[in-house]
């Protein structure tokens, strides 16, 4: 079997993890699954477990349309937001694995400021 290499893009935030299955030029999807159209419950949508049925359900739909091997671009927010993936990315890669993808690299594609926007906020801060 001829094997066919993708992109899988993670998304990871306090809130929400999103899975996305491209093609290696990024531009065709394959599958798109967000931790919201996993669980039901929207405090559930950031936390490891609906990643991994996230990732698990992407990675079923990539391999019918022929996808074996992928790399992996990790990302956070990023910008003047948290530079910190969410706690989904990790068990988003480990279900991808199990699915039988094999994993080319793995890679953090998290938006750097060099100097930085203006936070939000305000001059003065956020006032509590």
């Amino acid at each position: 079997m001829k094997e066919r290499w993708g992109i899988v893009h993670v998304y990871s935030s306090v809130n929400n993890t999103l899975v996305h299955i491209t093609d290696i030029t990024g531009e065709e999807t394959f599958a798109f699954v967000t931790g919201g159209m996993t669980s039901d419950k929207d405090m559930n949508k950031g936390k490891p477990f609906t990643a991994m049925r996230a990732a698990r359900m992407a990675a079923e739909k990539a391999k019918l349309l022929g996808i074996t091997h992928v790399h992996i671009k990790i990302r956070a927010p990023g910008g003047n937001k948290s530079k910190i993936p969410g706690q989904g990315a990790q068990p988003a890669i480990r279900a991808l694995a199990r699915a039988g993808m094999k994993i080319g690299s793995i890679e953090d594609v998290t938006p750097i400021p060099h100097d930085s926007c203006r936070a939000k906020g305000g001059r003065r801060g956020r006032r509590v």
